[in-house]
């Protein structure tokens, strides 16, 4: 069901008040995650009813500000839960030297890994030994309660997508003295600040099908993943139907639909994220960039 807004910002207004917003974009092609004090992006103030951005009576209001610094477009109180998929793109699936599987394959993030937009990702101890990898996804959220949603529905349930970065500590993920015998995913992938969102979100009366765009992955300005979402797998409606099968999906949970080829561990010569690093994931040209840099704890 698609919200009262086109596009939506959470950021620090120049006034210093915590806003949403609806950015007002200098041009059609402008990356809002290039948003800093000195480009004056403005907005329209969005009046979040219910401390909802879904519900009905959320609306954007005439009030312009300027944004002074740019956030994630969601907070942890407003996502019960992080669903992602592993193994979702072709390329990344024939990366791994696998075969196409038949269903989605499926982990949790809690809601604790939620990141802002240039807020840094910050590597535990636990994981600093040259395991910690990118994984730039396209992201979706839930604008309303879903179960046993047919795949003709499902766009009927998405209130807005962005941009993701599934962080994980590939030792902690596969390493069998580590791991165990079955690679596991939940504790490698789910440390705090490693599920970085941003920069805004694109509502489904923008962006009707998210198959049109191209998610890139940078670090330190060098692509290292690039390609186009419709080289998904099973697509965001095959996704919402699976997943809401004699499960609720409650209003807010946040999609990571899965990552392209081009991982770090997957590189002839393995590079892992170290401190200092930038990571960059565009979905270009709708949703722009999202930007953290990379700190040890």
């Amino acid at each position: 069901m698609a919200p009262n807004w086109d596009r939506l910002i959470r950021f620090i207004a120049t006034d210093g008040r915590e806003l949403r917003g609806q950015p007002i974009l200098p041009s059609p092609d402008f990356d809002v995650g290039t948003t800093t004090e000195e480009t004056g992006l403005k907005a329209h103030v969005i009046d979040v009813k219910n401390n909802d951005i879904f519900d009905p009576a959320t609306k954007v209001t005439d009030e312009q500000v300027t944004v002074k610094k740019l956030l994630g477009p969601v907070t942890t109180d407003e996502v019960p839960i992080i669903r992602c998929i592993g193994l979702n793109f072709i390329k990344h699936i024939q990366e791994g030297g696998r075969t196409l599987p038949p269903y989605p394959s499926t982990f949790i993030k809690a809601n604790t890994c939620l990141n802002d937009h240039n807020a840094p990702i910050t590597i535990p101890k636990i994981a600093q030994d040259n395991q910690a990898d990118y994984e730039g996804e396209l992201c979706f959220i839930l604008s309303r309660d879903a179960k046993d949603v047919p795949e003709s529905q499902a766009y009927n349930y998405i209130g807005g997508y962005t941009a993701g970065n599934d962080v994980s500590s590939r030792k902690l993920q596969r390493d069998p003295l580590l791991a165990g015998t079955v690679p596991q995913w939940n504790f490698s992938k789910g440390f705090d600040s490693y599920a970085p969102l941003g920069p805004q979100l694109v509502s489904t009366s923008v962006l009707p099908d998210p198959g049109v765009l191209t998610l890139c992955t940078r670090v330190n300005g060098e692509v290292r993943q690039e390609s186009g979402i419709d080289d998904l797998c099973f697509k965001v409606p095959r996704l919402l139907s699976y997943c809401s099968t004699g499960t609720t999906l409650k209003r807010g949970t946040v999609f990571m639909t899965g990552t392209c080829a081009g991982v770090g561990y997957a590189m002839r010569v393995p590079q892992f994220l170290k401190p200092g690093d930038v990571v960059e994931v565009n979905l270009s040209p709708e949703i722009g960039t999202l930007r953290n840099g990379v700190v040890y704890a």
